[in-house]
């Protein structure tokens, strides 16, 4: 990650494609022959630059989307800190933040603040929600020049506690640390999907756990959570049958907590 400012003349990973075409023209045919011969060979050339536009999409296609989100934040100025919040405050801490910047005219210096989120699956009574959640409770990312003005701005903003590591000179993350936080916050679809597993799902339930059957032959019976099989969302319980516990299979919908 660049400490200040991007290198000029860095690409971006991004790729200029010349498609300039030269065509080649004579001076005026002395007679009726040379006229007829320009004529028949200059539609020749149109082809070649109805086909130019589609060279350039095809260099565009072939783009990383992970490359690309990472030449972005290399090529962003300053660098990314993290600072102490109180957790469960993390958006107003950022509000709270954005809005000092600009009533202190430090746009130059402070340049953006984000909140890492991160997609969980939660299923609750049977039912899977996806809910979009604050991914690091009590931090939150600044991207700033650091200097003693810059410093204060942020220390000094209502709900912060404090930069993490060194009091007065915080430790910069690194790109790879940043990359691996903003991904699935700022980075397009496609780069979201190359970049992050899969939502993290959680279950309202636990191995142990009394629970009372809702559906089946055992429907109205008390029952034991003995297993949780998250991917195909089913449990086993152990029913009490005659007097033995029984383990019977039965989906998150099936069973409800007591």
């Amino acid at each position: 990650m660049s400490e200040n400012t991007p290198e000029s003349g860095s690409t971006g990973g991004y790729l200029d494609v010349d498609l300039d075409v030269r065509l080649g023209v004579d001076d005026a045919p002395e007679d009726e022959q040379h006229a007829a011969a320009a004529a028949a060979t200059a539609p020749s050339a149109a082809p070649a630059a109805d086909t130019a536009p589609a060279t350039a999409g095809g260099e565009d296609d072939d783009v990383d989307p992970v490359e690309e989100f990472k030449a972005q934040l290399r090529r962003a100025p300053g660098d990314w800190y993290v600072v102490h919040s109180y957790a469960g405050y993390e958006n107003r801490v950022k509000g709270n933040l954005e809005n000092r910047i600009s009533s202190l005219n430090m746009e130059d210096y402070i340049f953006q603040v984000e909140v890492p989120m991160e997609e969980v699956r939660e299923i609750k009574n049977g039912q899977p929600k996806t809910v979009r959640r604050v991914r690091i409770p009590g931090y939150v990312l600044v991207r700033m020049d650091l200097t003693d003005e810059s410093w204060g701005a942020v220390r000094h903003t209502p709900g912060v506690t404090g930069f993490v590591g060194h009091t007065h000179q915080p430790v910069p993350l690194s790109l790879e640390e940043v990359f691996s936080m903003l991904a699935p916050t700022l980075a397009p679809k496609e780069t979201r999907a190359a970049s992050r597993p899969a939502p993290v799902t959680e279950v309202d339930f636990e191995v142990g756990e009394s629970v009372t059957v809702m559906e089946g032959p055992f429907e109205t019976m008390p029952a034991t959570i003995s297993e949780i099989n998250v991917d195909r969302r089913t449990v086993q319980v152990l029913v009490s049958i005659f007097g033995r516990e029984t383990p019977v299979e039965l989906s998150f919908g099936q069973v409800a907590k007591i």
